[in-house]
């Protein structure tokens, strides 16, 4: 089926069920960032990659919204589709709600798929819409009608992590959990759709998510009892007969229809309402009382016990030795071959996968080549894969995922010779993201008081970047974890000891190049004085920076003193995992300024 031939297929299923408009919003049952092949329903229907982005259909028209990430490789992905593009970042650009009022008549119906959609996104778009008269509907299987080969649910299968690698046994988490709900909520469940909740909570991990080591199931908790819905077939028996010990173990495809008797009709269920969708949130209400909070394990998981922490220390030595090997092979290499970002991507993972522990990449790697590298989270594809060649940036953000950790690093490379406006902007990138790391702040600091660090040499030249500076890394989890971030949204998350949190100020020239700098740093105690308890900042990431690039002109005594104790630290932490030429290179890359 081509693209119209499935529109025209919802559409007459709208009219089947008397709807007037259909929205997608991208997401599955479990809210996840990356979703696993059945819910890419806005990839099957329009044909776009993207990983965010909202579609509308009408019975005349089709609307796709996405970010200034995605806003050329969505014109290209929707070409001859029928579907309009419309920039959801720019200014006078309607929304999808605006956009249906001008669409639909007063007493008109819209609907979502109840179970991918998230309660909260569902009330603030029913908000939007009753403002034209318009009602949303949950409704459930419209898509299952008209996409004959749907992939099924994933069923990899879940391994166990030892609590020599994540600290603390699930019984222990499940008390911790259990505490907190009564003593915080008085409510007797905790009820979790968030994948990595689930696997942080059971010290479980799965490969049912891309990139991300998680597996499909809900749970809940009970002040007595948990129980996992989960298929058993993905679940080894001894395994199982462990978990039996703790939990008891359903299927998860009777989650729907067994939630109800495993409440007490008296009692409270602590959900949030961004994690759960707006079907399984109407079940819920229709049996018990309801408490929206933040999920109870979203701090819990945020905050790495020592055990984690040297794990993620360990892992971040392993990434680098993986890094440094590549520079050595992209900067040495003999062969004359030509290079493309997905071959420089494919190439970098190689490399990791070296490495003692390595599971898999943690992200889609970005590796985006002069112009690309404009766009901040470019990926390149067959369609438009840059040869890298003559002179010019090589933004290269990657990551991995160990056992032990998870990484995230962007490194900014040279090919062929810089202009002197690639070495003073990058040195004035490297002078925030030095700023940042070296910054000592007060107990209760949130992330985006410490944001103008990074962007205070840029904002003195009257230069700014569009995305955040630095979001929070969970545990051999989602490279993206809250609660913590830094950026300029108030986001009213306090920094903590053992919180893992990335710094990537960058600057992006349309057309011409990006630069980005990025390291994972853990929030620690520092000294207390008699104005209370400061911390600061551990640097967890081991890569030396692109020497070539800095500016030592535009650099003051301390930063300069602060860089080559960073390179000293590099070269000795990986000079044993390197053989002996990549010694000798690191060596000369990591000489003092």
């Amino acid at each position: 089926m081509t693209v119209k031939n499935k529109i025209e297929s919802l559409r007459r299923q709208m009219s089947y069920h008397q709807f007037d408009a259909f929205i997608i919003s991208g997401s599955d049952p479990h809210q996840s960032e990356n979703t696993p092949d059945r819910w890419k329903i806005r990839q099957w229907l329009t044909g776009f990659t993207g990983s965010a982005g909202t579609v509308v259909v009408t019975h005349d028209r089709a609307g796709l919204w996405t970010d200034f990430r995605y806003y050329i490789q969505a014109a290209k992905q929707l070409e001859s589709s029928g579907i309009e593009l419309l920039h959801a970042d720019e200014p006078g650009v309607q929304t999808p709600a605006e956009w249906l009022s001008g669409e639909l008549k007063p007493g008109s119906r819209t609907a979502v798929e109840g179970k991918e959609i998230s309660a909260e996104l569902f009330r603030q778009l029913a908000r939007d819409l009753s403002n034209w008269g318009i009602d949303l509907v949950s409704s459930e299987g419209l898509i299952d009608e008209i996409w004959q080969e749907r992939p099924d649910i994933p069923d990899f299968p879940v391994r166990e992590v030892p609590e020599a690698v994540c600290g603390m046994a699930r019984e222990k988490k499940l008390e911790l959990i259990r505490q907190e709900l009564f003593q915080r909520h008085r409510a007797e469940y905790l009820l979790l759709s968030s994948l990595d909740d689930i696997a942080w909570t059971l010290n479980l991990r799965g490969a049912d998510v891309p990139y991300s080591p998680v597996f499909t199931a809900y749970l809940l908790i009970g002040l007595q009892t948990a129980i996992l819905f989960c298929s058993k077939g993905k679940i080894p028996e001894a395994l199982e007969r462990k978990l039996t010990e703790t939990i008891e173990i359903a299927p998860y495809d009777t989650f729907y229809s067994e939630i109800p008797a495993c409440i007490l009709p008296s009692s409270r269920v602590v959900l949030s309402p961004e994690k759960t969708s707006i079907a399984l949130y109407q079940r819920i209400a229709e049996h018990t009382g309801i408490t929206e909070a933040v999920n109870l394990t979203t701090y819990l998981k945020s905050l790495k016990n020592p055990v984690e922490l040297e794990g993620m220390r360990r892992v971040h030595r392993y990434d680098g030795a993986a890094m440094v090997s590549f520079l050595h092979w992209f900067e040495t290499r003999k062969d004359g071959s030509e290079l493309s970002e997905m071959s420089i991507a494919e190439k970098l993972r190689s490399f990791r996968g070296k490495q003692e522990s390595f599971i898999g990449e943690s992200f889609s790697p970005i590796a985006a080549f002069a112009e690309n590298g404009a766009l901040c989270h470019y990926s390149a594809k067959k369609e438009q894969n840059a040869v890298i060649t003559g002179s010019g940036l090589l933004v290269l953000d990657s990551g991995g995922q160990y056992l032990g950790g998870t990484t995230d690093i962007t490194r900014t490379l040279l090919a062929g010779e810089p202009t002197q406006q690639q070495r003073e902007e990058y040195t004035l990138v490297l002078k925030g993201h030095l700023a940042l790391v070296r910054q000592q702040f007060p107990e209760g600091t949130r992330g985006y008081q410490l944001d103008v660090l990074a962007r205070k040499p840029l904002w003195d030249l009257g230069i700014d970047y569009g995305h955040g500076t630095g979001h929070g890394v969970g545990f051999m989890l989602n490279v993206h974890e809250g609660p913590q971030s830094i950026s300029k949204r108030p986001v009213d998350a306090v920094l903590m000891p053992g919180m893992i949190i990335s710094n990537e100020p960058g600057i992006y020239r349309e057309g011409r190049f990006g630069i980005r700098i990025e390291n994972l740093l853990a929030v620690r105690n520092t000294e207390k004085t008699e104005f209370g308890q400061f911390m600061g900042f551990e640097d967890l990431t081991r890569c030396p920076y692109e020497r070539q690039l800095i500016d030592p002109n535009l650099l003051n005594d301390d930063e300069k003193k602060q860089i080559n104790q960073y390179h000293a630290l590099v070269y000795t932490e990986l000079e044993s995992l390197l053989n002996e030429e990549e010694c000798t290179w690191l060596k000369q890359k990591t000489l003092p300024l």
